[in-house]
């Protein structure tokens, strides 16, 4: 049965429908039309958002965790649950991402998370495309909270061993570009087609630059576990900011990054290489309270999370982050929402099939206010809140 889903306004990101009528079959976008061009299509589920907006469904490429659970956890039960509360936030796709830890751990991880994207079709929320390996390459010096016991020099051959753990499910890993092994371990992660994210590192500018030449494309929570910047030694927040083979992503919380400097980042990077993420733990929709984002204990109170006083994670949500970009920033709604849509998808590579709305295109979309507050989410044409 087909699914007719009409609305005020339309999202492609990039362009803007009015009065849309989008019609979906089999979990695929089939057409985007006007009411002024064509006839309500009959014999089809209608849902009407009268007033609303519609646009691609969210993707976040760093997420730890919610609704109490870690994607750490090896039980299916818990992914749904970070899923279903993903979901209520307009993400339809994300990357599970896994923190520092003993090398055992992590392949029990990562071997739990490919078989689950191996399922995603089932649809229980949004859906994992890929996991981000976030350590343990990453420098003692800007390591946060990862547990300095337990980070290691990169290397291919322990890539490898996480690369065959997850069944080839890895699509992101951030890695510090200073260390010893680690312009070699970018290289053959970029073979793999893995994205190699520069991040949790105390680089120099021309450190980082090698690590750019050698394939690296993107740049993790950038302001956050970075040398700081310097006018003379600009370092590796030098190179991100300034160079346009990478994009990079932001946690735009106002707590992680001062609204101005959200908004110094936006004017950098421009609309077409800029990111949002949330770096969200467990905690995210729950109380304050204690919770864990890998092994680690993270004390959360209002909207900080922290682990013996530092930063740990967030409880940030996409759409929130949308929004702050509206108000930081003064972006619109259809401006912040390509940060978080088409973007990503380009960096992921999967483009063709999500981050924006045309005939083809998986039908996950997101239904919201002019202000950016979502209303429905849509996975695969199938309407999950």
């Amino acid at each position: 049965m087909k699914t007719v889903i009409t609305a005020a306004i339309l999202f492609t990101p990039l362009e803007h429908i009015d009065s849309p009528i989008v019609t979906i079959e089999d979990g695929h976008i089939l057409a985007i039309n006007s009411r002024k061009q064509i006839e309500m299509p009959s014999n089809a589920q209608h849902f009407d958002f009268p007033d609303l907006v519609l646009a691609p469904g969210l993707i976040d490429i760093h997420v730890h965790g919610g609704s109490g659970h870690d994607v750490m956890e090896t039980d299916r039960s818990a992914l749904s649950a970070i899923q279903r509360r993903m979901a209520k936030h307009g993400v339809t796709s994300y990357l599970p991402t896994t923190v520092t830890a003993t090398e055992e751990r992590i392949l029990k991880a990562l071997e739990h998370l490919g078989k689950a994207i191996s399922k995603s079709h089932q649809n229980d929320g949004s859906r994992p495309v890929g996991i981000h390996l976030e350590g343990p390459f990453i420098s003692h010096a800007k390591r946060g909270v990862h547990p300095p016991e337990n980070l290691v020099q990169p290397s291919q051959e322990i890539f490898e061993r996480f690369w065959q753990a997850s069944g080839g499910t890895i699509r992101m890993m951030t890695i510090a570009p200073e260390l010893a092994g680690a312009i070699e371990t970018i290289r053959h992660a970029k073979k793999l087609g893995v994205h190699s994210s520069l991040g949790h590192s105390n680089a120099t500018y021309g450190e980082t630059n090698l690590g750019i030449d050698a394939g690296a494309d993107h740049a993790t929570h950038t302001f956050n576990a970075m040398r700081p910047l310097d006018h003379r030694e600009p370092g590796i927040l030098g190179a991100v900011l300034s160079d346009d083979r990478l994009s990079a992503d932001i946690i735009a919380d106002g707590i992680h990054t001062d609204p101005s400097m959200v908004k110094l980042f936006l004017h950098a990077k421009g609309p077409e290489r800029a990111v949002l993420i949330t770096d969200a733990i467990s905690a995210t929709g729950m109380p304050d309270g204690r919770y864990k984002l890998g092994a680690l204990d993270v004390d959360v109170k209002g909207d900080r999370c922290e682990h013996e006083g530092k930063l740990a994670g967030s409880v940030l949500t996409l759409d929130r982050a949308v929004r702050n970009v509206m108000s930081f920033a003064q972006w619109k709604l259809q401006q912040a929402l390509r940060l978080a849509t088409l973007n990503p998808a380009w960096l992921l590579g999967i483009e063709d099939h999500k981050g924006t709305l045309a005939p083809g295109r998986d039908a996950d979309l997101v239904v919201l206010t002019p202000s950016g507050e979502v209303v429905q989410t849509f996975v695969g044409g199938m309407a999950c809140v």
